[in-house]
């Protein structure tokens, strides 16, 4: 890779030595050519060989045009103003000129470069037309013209390929930052799914195994006592644990685009999901108005898993009791209210223990010091809140209960799920 980047400005250099060598050759053999055919006023020869040293200058000073193009335009236009100021022959002798006109703004930064070129055509324009007021014929006076006007054409074509490049340039980077916006863009949507699919998985199986936890419980509990109880414990387990493998298909179906896959649930499936939490033991209330409109699916689907977050978190640390659960769908917003009156006790003592400390740490929502690990439910509900432009709040209740508040707009302002 190293050997590739040198071989090319050592090529260049090449190049220029060699088109050097063949416009000095042909200035010099053109004008002697020329001179033999037409006369001349004043011999190359003359003054010390000046004309064939300005010949060979303009020249050779190519060689070096892309390292230095404002230098090397100078330099042949200083030699063309004495060359034609002396009148010495003419000819040839412009090519040098015009490659270095050239290469001032194909190379040069765009208005600086001109700005030299065009001080630098209108004053040899003004000497050449000077110098040749009293040429003779008169009708060789058409070589000026056509020296003007091939210096001008030089420094447009020069410009040309200077603003290709700049536009070529700017087209390849704004191709390279599209490119890396559509990298990011893909990244944050791997992010998002990947969040979305975590988010659903720990809803679905937490209900589900704080579900089976009780009814396995019960079930040890009276398994040679009452059979039956056990039986349909056993049975709530094998639905429980159905429905969640159903669920899990259809969220993991996302990442194998599976056909066939079975709707988010919504707010459709909360009678259901309060049957399931009877059967834990928990004495629910469902106080559910109707809707003056369709709830969104993005709504109703966020709405559902923080219930059954919520639901999840009283059967996992409370145990049974009592919870009220109210959704009033409103014009603009759908708000969630989820209560428990926290463990109940009888005489002589708390039935279950002390309240795990995950719920509510901190008025947060974020566990401090669970040996169990951090609990996430309730920071996942605020996210699903979050995402959809809405809010939430969860805190104890002065009777040693717990409240989950949620309020989640009709037209989300958010991502969505």
């Amino acid at each position: 890779m190293e050997q590739r980047a040198v071989s090319f400005p050592l090529r260049g250099v090449a190049q220029d030595v060699a088109l050097a060598l063949f416009i000095t050759v042909m200035q010099v053999q053109g004008t002697i050519a020329r001179v033999a055919v037409d006369g001349a006023p004043r011999p190359l020869a003359d003054l010390g060989n000046l004309g064939y040293a300005l010949l060979a200058l303009t020249g050779l000073v190519v060689a070096v045009r892309r390292r230095w193009p404002v230098p090397v335009f100078v330099t042949t236009a200083l030699a063309s103003l004495v060359y034609f100021s002396l009148d010495f022959p003419d000819g040839p002798g412009w090519l040098g000129l015009f490659v270095a006109l050239y290469t001032l703004t194909a190379y040069g930064d765009g208005r600086r470069s001109l700005v030299i070129a065009g001080v630098g055509t209108t004053v040899l324009a003004v000497v050449w037309l000077v110098a040749a007021a009293d040429v003779e014929p008169r009708a060789a006076i058409g070589w000026v013209f056509f020296r003007i006007g091939a210096s001008v054409m030089s420094a447009a074509l020069g410009e040309s390929v200077r603003s290709r490049r700049v536009i070529a340039a700017e087209a390849q980077a704004r191709a390279e930052l599209a490119e890396r916006t559509r990298e990011e863009e893909a990244r944050a949507r791997v992010d998002a799914e990947r969040l979305r699919i975590a988010r659903e998985v720990h809803d679905t199986v937490a209900h589900a195994i704080a579900i089976i936890n009780i009814q396995s419980g019960v079930t040890a509990h009276v398994l040679d006592k009452r059979p039956e109880v056990a039986r349909e414990a056993l049975r709530t387990i094998e639905q429980t644990s159905s429905r969640a493998l159903r669920e899990m298909r259809a969220i993991l179906g996302v990442l194998r685009d599976d056909d066939g896959r079975v709707p988010y649930p919504g707010l459709g499936q909360v009678d259901e999901l309060a049957a399931k939490a009877r059967d834990a033991g928990l004495d629910i209330s469902l106080e559910q108005a109707s809707s003056p409109a369709p709830v969104p699916s993005a709504v109703g689907s966020a709405a559902y898993r923080i219930l059954q977050e919520s639901i999840t978190n009283v059967i996992r640390h409370v145990g049974p009791t009592r919870v009220t659960v109210a959704l009033n769908p409103g014009t603009d917003a759908l708000e969630i209210r989820v209560t428990d009156e926290g463990r109940r006790t009888v005489p002589g003592g708390d039935l279950g223990g002390p309240r795990q400390p995950d719920r509510y740490p901190n008025g947060g929502g974020q566990p401090t010091g669970n040996p169990a690990g951090p609990g996430r439910g309730i920071l996942g509900m605020r996210e699903r809140c979050q995402l959809l432009g809405g809010e939430l709040d969860a805190a104890p209740t002065p009777g040693g209960g717990f409240e989950v508040r949620a309020r989640l707009p009709l037209a989300p302002t958010g991502s969505g799920l």
